[in-house]
């Protein structure tokens, strides 16, 4: 889909850094913004919390201002700003999401199926018992289920980057992950 005449105008009116114009650009941009955060955590089996949630959009927005607009400047209109802008969106999320480990939980699945709570108060013990939890879940799994379930949870590569790293197809990525998840899951019940 080309550029339309509306993203066109509000591309050069925040450029041009009209007045008003960075507020019409976050009105028509935030419900896309938020859909990708929400969609990108939940890919990777992540819960946000409403605070991370609203963290994570203003690590976006501030992204796409920083540098004097240095993210819209590089936009070539070669598709819609949508779509620019939702690659964008997805590569800061993930980025932060991994970076600065803003979840509350790593879930595996079900809401009652949380097996990882980063450390409230940075204590080395809790990151400790944290990844010893991990580790005796992933114990449970054959090494291909558990190599690529640490790359795609803990190191947060994408289907395609894990398929290159362990030599399977990328179309059995996602079964492996159902299935390693199950185990998993089982495992922690019991």
């Amino acid at each position: 889909m080309a550029l339309s005449e509306i993203d066109k105008n509000l591309l050069d009116r925040c450029l041009a850094r009209k007045p008003g114009s960075w507020e019409d650009f976050v009105d028509r941009f935030l419900g896309l913004v938020t859909h990708v955060v929400n969609h990108t955590a939940q890919s990777r089996s992540m819960k946000l919390s409403p605070q991370d949630r609203e963290d994570l959009c203003a690590d976006v927005f501030l992204s796409i201002v920083r540098d004097e607009f240095a993210v819209l400047k590089h936009f070539r209109a070669q598709c819609s700003l949508s779509t620019y802008l939702t690659v964008v969106a997805r590569r800061v999320a993930v980025r932060e999401l991994l970076q600065k480990k803003t979840l509350g939980r790593l879930s595996l699945g079900g809401s009652d199926s949380n097996v990882m709570e980063p450390a409230t108060n940075g204590s080395h013990e809790q990151r400790v018992s944290n990844r010893e939890e991990v580790d005796r879940l992933l114990d449970g799994l054959q090494d291909s289920e558990a190599r690529v379930v640490r790359l795609y949870h803990l190191e947060g590569l994408s289907y395609q980057e894990i398929s290159a790293a362990v030599g399977m197809p990328e179309n059995s990525i996602g079964p492996t992950l159902t299935r390693a998840r199950e185990r998993m899951r089982t495992k922690a019940n019991a």
